[in-house]
């Protein structure tokens, strides 16, 4: 018995997608394969809990296989994947909500400061990770995925599927919302920095 060949390594998520709409249902494995990780980490930082992002991921892999059909390549591939996937987590924390505090009882940080920085690097500290997940959904899920997985704006648009504008906006009411949250009179040189517009925010139109 013979088996169909697995795509190489370095295939596009695009011609894996091609080879499964065209009856090559096994190929969707190295999709996963591609994006199993980043998918669970997403939906991590939505959730904070590993078990249920687990199963989170694997329901977007579920809905992805299912609507595959609907990837018209307008975007890449894993923009179709990771909108399809923040829409499903959203839903998922409307219908179970995570156990997260308000911004009033995480704690502040040592340094109440807090740079720009400390917002790409998410190991970094715990009170404002607590914090980011504690923002009103709108301006959670858009620091998440500009800072905490690196999206750009227009990529963050087209995950949220909402304009640009209102990505920058969300933005910046975000950092608002955390600036006024932990920064003091010591730290306001360094809290500076979080107020500012991103560089990689500032690159787009």
């Amino acid at each position: 018995m013979t088996t169909a060949p697995q795509p190489e390594p370095h295939s596009t998520d695009e011609a894996i997608v091609a080879r499964v709409l065209a009856g090559d249902h096994a190929a969707f494995e190295a999709i996963v394969r591609r994006w199993q990780s980043p998918l669970i980490n997403l939906a991590w930082r939505f959730c904070r809990d590993r078990a249920r992002a687990e199963e989170m991921a694997q329901e977007a892999f579920l809905r992805a296989w299912r609507n595959l059909a609907q990837f018209r390549g307008d975007a890449a591939f894993s923009t179709w994947l990771f909108s399809l996937a923040t829409n499903l987590y959203r839903t998922e924390l409307r219908r179970i909500p995570a156990t997260m505090l308000s911004l009033d009882e995480i704690a502040e940080p040592p340094d109440p400061g807090i740079a720009g920085s400390a917002l790409e690097d998410s190991s970094r500290d715990e009170s404002l990770r607590r914090a980011v997940l504690a923002l009103p959904p709108k301006y959670r899920d858009a620091i998440l995925l500009f800072y905490f997985h690196e999206q750009d704006v227009p990529a963050a648009a087209r995950t949220l599927r909402i304009p640009e504008g209102t990505i920058k906006a969300r933005l910046f009411r975000g950092r608002e919302l955390l600036r006024s949250k932990f920064s003091r009179p010591r730290g306001a040189s360094k809290s500076a920095s979080l107020n500012a517009q991103h560089p990689r925010e500032a690159q787009t139109p």
